[in-house]
């Protein structure tokens, strides 16, 4: 691989599951060195998480762990704590995810590691934040997306409550702690200041629903859940066409013309003062919704991408995922990779979503399996095979 511009950076990840992973996978892709610490027999929680490729590879796992270096350790351990220690010392970023109070019982705490390394950036990630009533609580994706009110504006309405499937506040979470310790580095190299670094999951959500909430003080009412529609624009929303389901954006009123036009919806209506406009088309959602709904379904879906497209109507098919990857666009492109891992064989990955310098994107190195790198990096660290054969026998090292 080519250098990235990350090159020299050394992270220490001691988080887990999918938001501090995820980020840490991002900086090894940007070239930095990834050394991970789990738990000795269990690991990272998603290495359990089926579908599995092979014992201890689960999908979740495999996503977000590229370009790592694994090394388990008990960190209840005096030894294993002192491990990490050393490891912080040579770190430039640190990054865990454990449960409010439980870093400073461990040890692995800002302060704890900062008197080791004083240039150590330090990234904490939780769910409800470390201050105020929940710090304490437990925060997954899930409960988050319902805690937040973002669930209450999810599914159709009347019908039941819809959970966001691709975990976007985990996974965001995961980019925002990107994004700071990038400032934080940024500001280290720049004036020597060394920042620490706080996300959550809470913090994540409200910031998603930042305009549904900007809506909700000046409506002061409970938007109505509105499936895949907007309740701001129209017609914006999924369609049935003849064989099947079509997304349409018509997101102005040039648009919205341009849209008239295809569709086969005459000057008569296209301009009628109840449809001309976008706040118009709003006011009179039911209307506006059944004249396009009826002309959507005379048509096949391959039409409505194919025309729309001609005069940059936004218009997709509702794809499935064997759809997309298969799509000539995702095939012409990088975002999709496949490497291999000895003795599992080739997988595929989805490729960090940033590119350099207009140059072909490439994964690191494979998810590795737990603990592989454990004895390597102790060596580099400077202990004797004498000293990590008694540490494995003791169970430290995993």
């Amino acid at each position: 691989m080519t250098r990235g511009p990350l090159h020299g950076i050394r992270v220490l990840d001691l988080s887990k599951v999918l938001a501090g992973p995820l980020c840490a996978q991002y900086l090894a892709e940007m070239g930095a060195e990834v050394i991970k610490v789990e738990p000795p027999v269990s690991g990272d929680d998603t290495r359990g998480w089926p579908p599995f490729r092979a014992p201890g590879l689960g999908a979740v796992f495999l996503s977000a762990n590229r370009g790592k270096r694994s090394i388990a350790l008990d960190l209840k351990s005096d030894e294993g704590r002192a491990i990490v220690h050393e490891l912080a010392a040579v770190c430039d970023v640190a990054i865990e995810s454990f449960g409010t109070g439980v870093a400073e019982r461990l040890g692995i705490d800002r302060e704890t590691l900062r008197a080791v390394n004083p240039r150590l950036i330090h990234c904490s990630i939780s769910g409800f934040g470390r201050t105020g009533p929940l710090a304490t609580a437990p925060g997954y994706d899930v409960i988050l997306q319902a805690f937040s009110g973002m669930m209450s504006l999810t599914g159709e309405e009347g019908g039941s409550f819809v959970r966001s499937p691709i975990s976007p506040v985990d996974q965001t979470t995961g980019i925002h702690a990107l994004s700071g310790i990038l400032a934080a580095l940024y500001a280290r190299e720049a004036t020597g200041a060394v920042e620490s670094v706080e996300v959550s999951l809470y913090d994540t959500a409200m910031a998603f629903l930042g305009y549904n909430f900007q809506s909700f003080w000046e409506k002061g009412v409970q938007p109505d859940r509105c499936g895949s529609s907007h309740e701001s624009l129209c017609p914006y929303q999924a369609f049935e066409a003849q064989d099947g389901a079509v997304m349409i954006g018509v997101a102005n009123d040039s648009l919205w013309r341009r849209f008239c036009a295809v569709a086969g919806l005459d000057d008569a209506v296209r301009d009628d003062p109840k449809f001309a406009t976008n706040a118009a088309r709003v006011a009179n959602r039911a209307e506006t919704l059944a004249l396009v709904s009826a002309a959507i379904a005379a048509r096949p879906a391959a039409f409505w991408d194919r025309e729309l497209a001609a005069v940059r109507v936004p218009c997709s098919p509702i794809q499935s995922l064997a759809e997309v990857l298969d799509h000539p666009h995702t095939r012409a492109g990088d975002i999709v990779q496949s490497y291999d891992k000895p003795g599992v064989g080739t997988l595929n990955g989805i490729a960090h979503p940033v590119r350099f310098g207009g140059r072909a994107r490439a994964v690191g190195s494979a998810p590795p399996s737990l603990g592989e790198d454990g004895d390597g990096l102790l060596a580099w660290l400077g202990h004797s095979d004498e000293d990590i054969a008694e540490l494995r026998a003791r169970g430290v090292l995993g």
